[in-house]
């Protein structure tokens, strides 16, 4: 913005009869705190979206009451230090979402600081250290919940991914990806296979629903555009990219993929290395060997990525391979059915779609299927092969679905096996007892009354009935651990043998005896109980120091 521009619109800032909820003016002389920035920010940016505007203004060096300039020296010694503020105010607002443009007027009267904050994105308030910030009248106050869901409920009136691209044509899509949508267009509408081979490509994309009366949209983009006709959708972009990584988590390899995704959806899908996985033979229990992950599950799981991404978010798609035999898919947005347990138990599709025209596209050219029921698919997979249910992460406003190419434990493969009754749900429930995740008192109780776990709040294991028909009996006793008077009766012994004990001595004597279901720090607290109850009743007294403990006898007491 040239100098001459700035100067009418600080000249009309002050000409205001008073702030508004989208000027905020600040002496600024010497210094400001870095995180009333901050709020100021969040509140203005909020504010310019509920107003309409495109964006607010902080000014500093002015004084609010007289609008006289006063000059403030606010990072003062080179512009490189006032730029930096943008990536300071990113890494503590909603998504690093920071388009602030910063600018210095030197003028007779002293020195002016603009900032120029872009209203928050329709559907994405904007908080400032995890809490949003609004403005009453001049003040600075907390964003109210009505206002908050009115920001993101912006969100549900506009379908980003129908939007037109502005100066695109037919000639910035892929043709070779064109050719490829008719076909699998036929695979999907088969008697529509002679009309199709007669319209030409522009009809042909407005009935399949990716372009709208010849104009290109977002989603052909997406879908069918060249690699460099990508820049038609920015700021968003069309990228995914795969990365693999050892057992330490180290990347090994990456490489990124873009527009068009019907083509390049399947060069991700073929650099995912699904290895042969061989199981442990139990008579016929096992087959010999299985593809590591579903090819059906790669394939969801990725079109969700695509068909969900929150583009307005200018974020990427990812998806990690770990040699460890696992495979995690990331794409930024809430979950919009709120949890996977709704999607589990209902068998109809979300009433409400982000990207609805992307996603109808992608019906249409078979990559995924509306009928909600794709997820669920997945689950079943994973329990027809006996390996753990999908993990889905759907906090920090993205989803990340997970999938585990092995068996994590071979005797709850057989509780699977051996159990074909169980219902999806309860298989669910019990793998998240397997993965030693909290479950509700209300699944605890379910779990429980098919004699399936047992165990205390957050404590619950395989129970002994399962453990006992299938060969668990090992981990069984791992989990259950022993009687306090054992751990007891072992210290006691301990040291009648060796005179005297130090803490190394009995973490090593009980360390291993601990219920496995006990993490470290947990193990050490235990211990310390347990050491404290014998000297409370007289049984041991330390003769060291508190940083070296050497315990011994005082006397033995019966059991």
């Amino acid at each position: 913005m040239e100098q001459r521009e700035l100067l009418k619109i600080l000249s009309d800032l002050r000409s205001l009869p008073a702030e508004t909820e989208v000027v905020e003016f600040k002496e600024a002389k010497n210094d400001f705190h870095f995180d009333k920035i901050g709020k100021y920010f969040s509140a203005l940016s909020n504010e310019a979206n509920l107003y309409g505007k495109p964006y607010a203004w902080l000014v500093f060096g002015i004084e609010n009451n007289t609008r006289k300039i006063v000059s403030s020296n606010y990072r003062s010694t080179s512009r490189a230090a006032l730029d930096s503020l943008k990536g300071e105010i990113a890494n503590k607002t909603t998504n690093r979402i920071t388009l602030i443009d910063i600018h210095e007027l030197q003028i007779t009267e002293g020195r002016v600081v603009m900032f120029q904050i872009p209203a928050a994105p329709q559907g994405i308030p904007i908080a400032w250290e995890g809490h949003y910030y609004g403005r009453d009248g001049e003040e600075l106050s907390p964003l109210n919940l009505e206002e908050i869901e009115r920001v993101r409920k912006q969100v549900q009136h506009i379908d980003w991914s129908a939007g037109i691209c502005d100066g695109a044509t037919i000639d910035d899509l892929d043709t070779r990806a064109i050719a490829m949508s008719r076909e699998v267009f036929i695979v999907k509408n088969p008697r529509l296979t002679n009309e199709v081979n007669q319209w030409d490509d522009v009809t042909f994309l407005n009935k399949a629903k990716i372009t709208i009366k010849g104009n290109i949209t977002r989603t052909a983009i997406i879908l069918l555009g060249k690699t460099e006709s990508e820049h038609f959708i920015a700021p968003a972009i069309c990228r995914i990219t795969w990365i693999l990584k050892n057992k330490e988590n180290i990347e090994r390899d990456y490489e990124h993929f873009t527009c068009p995704f019907l083509i390049t959806v399947n060069d991700v899908y073929h650099k995912i290395r699904n290895l042969k996985y061989r199981y442990i033979k139990d008579g016929t229990l096992f087959p010999d060997e299985v593809d590591q992950y579903d090819p059906f599950n790669i394939r969801e799981a990725l079109n969700n990525c695509i068909a969900h991404q929150d583009y307005v978010l200018a974020g990427k798609i990812s998806v990690v391979e770990t040699e460890d035999a696992h495979l995690t898919f990331t794409n930024l947005g809430e979950f919009l059915p709120g949890s996977i347990d709704s999607v589990i138990e209902s068998d109809v599709p979300p009433g409400y779609y982000r990207n609805n025209f992307l996603a109808q596209a992608m019906v249409n050219l078979n990559m995924i299927d509306t009928v909600g029921s794709g997820i669920k698919r997945m689950f079943r997979l994973q329990k027809e092969r006996f390996f753990p249910m999908p993990d889905y992460d759907i906090t920090k406003r993205q989803v990340k679905a997970t999938l585990t190419g092995k068996v994590l434990d071979v005797e709850f493969a057989r509780v699977l096996a051996k159990n074909p009754t169980l219902s999806l749900e309860e298989i669910i429930m019990l793998d998240k007892v397997q993965k030693r995740k909290p479950i509700t008192d209300t699944e605890a109780r379910v779990l429980k009354n098919k004699g399936l776990i047992e165990g205390k709040r957050p404590h619950y294991y395989i129970s002994v009935s399962i453990a006992q028909s299938t060969g668990q009996k090992a981990s069984y006793t791992r989990h259950k651990a022993f009687d306090t008077q054992q751990y007891f009766d072992w210290i006691i012994k301990g040291i009648a043998d060796h005179g005297s004990l130090g803490r190394q001595d009995i973490n090593d004597l009980l360390l291993g005896k601990l219920s496995d279901l006990y993490d470290n720090k947990q193990k050490n607290i235990k211990i310390n109980n347990i050491i404290a109850t014998l000297r409370q009743k007289g049984v041991i007294k330390n003769i060291g120091t508190d940083s070296k403990p050497k315990w011994v006898l005082i006397k033995v007491v019966d059991k």
